[in-house]
């Protein structure tokens, strides 16, 4: 057991969130400032929560966007004008000591890993289903992090070639379809066709407003018309879940964010598009399918937890 002091800070779109880890494992401090724009801001407000925190032994930065091995976000884009941004160097210069930086999806998958849903799992996968879809893998009792250290943009692969555009620049994208802004799209598209009733009475009578939480409401009334779109998302999720079960071989996938926040409505059509698209089902036992365990710090007690897996 560690007997370190092991701070981590996840840098959200709208918040950044500091905790500190006791060498138990246990959260004994937090602190929280509205993420800034701009390199220059963030990096004060993430000194300005680490000297909140302090002290600590060990600190992780977690980061949305495409990270490299050496701590440079080379992209982000639900953040401002960010690009090769150098966040492990340039506030290891300001604490004066190393700081470990991953991608934010990535650290939710080593708390799920180390004190979650795939405690004791050498072998999964962590899909998040948020406004877009990242994750992260485990394999080998190791984290996967690939030659660039952009292991886990799951999202970004293409299921359909010819399907909607998606932000990345290509088309077709998983995300596209199996996260909250593709349940948005395919339930406007059936909204405008006029097979969403319930719906867009909930979003107020307007079809091009539907959004995703309007067809969750709905579904836990039980309407057939909303329960069917989630039903059709549930397969897109399947199917990106099947390519990723013929790639990797996991034992374990655990789905995070948002939308696995919600429960069972969206789990069950997952799980059962999921063992109906499987491949060779008959030669391996199907992998599990589960929900994240851990909420809102996820990401910052994945952080904090870097420096044991990098």
């Amino acid at each position: 057991m560690t007997t370190a002091r092991r701070a981590g800070i996840d840098v959200g779109g709208t918040k950044c969130l500091g905790v500190v880890l006791s060498p138990d494992g246990d959260v004994v401090a937090e602190h929280r400032l509205p993420t800034p724009k701009g390199p220059e801001a963030i990096i004060d407000t993430l000194a300005e929560v680490a000297a909140a925190l302090a002290p600590f032994d060990t600190i992780g930065v977690g980061v949305p966007g495409l990270v490299t091995r050496d701590g440079v976000l080379a992209a982000a884009p639900n953040l401002v004008d960010i690009t090769h941004f150098r966040v492990g160097e340039l506030l290891s210069a300001r604490l004066g000591m190393q700081v470990e930086v991953d991608n934010d999806a990535t650290c939710a998958a080593v708390t799920e890993w180390k004190v979650g849903a795939a405690r004791g799992y050498d072998d999964f996968a962590m899909v998040t289903l948020g406004t877009g879809i990242g994750g992260g893998v485990v394999a080998g009792g190791r984290l996967v992090r690939g030659v660039n250290g952009f292991c886990g943009e799951m999202g970004h692969m293409v299921v359909h070639p010819d399907g909607p555009a998606c932000p990345c620049g290509r088309r077709g994208c998983w995300e596209r379809y199996a996260s909250g802004n593709g349940l948005g799209r395919l339930a406007r598209e059936a909204a405008v066709a006029r097979r969403l009733t319930r719906v867009v009475e909930i979003a107020g009578g307007d079809p091009e407003q539907v959004r995703g939480e309007h067809v969750q409401a709905a579904a836990r009334e039980g309407d057939d018309q909303a329960l069917e779109v989630i039903d059709t998302f549930g397969r897109w999720v399947a199917l990106g879940l099947v390519n990723l079960t013929n790639l990797l071989d996991p034992a374990l996938f655990v789905l995070g964010g948002g939308l696995a926040a919600a429960g069972d409505i969206y789990l069950e059509p997952i799980k059962g598009w999921f063992n109906e698209l499987l491949y060779s089902p008959h030669l391996r036992p199907h992998p599990k399918v589960v929900f994240a365990e851990l909420g809102e710090r996820a990401g910052a007690v994945g952080a904090a937890l870097l420096a044991d897996v990098h």
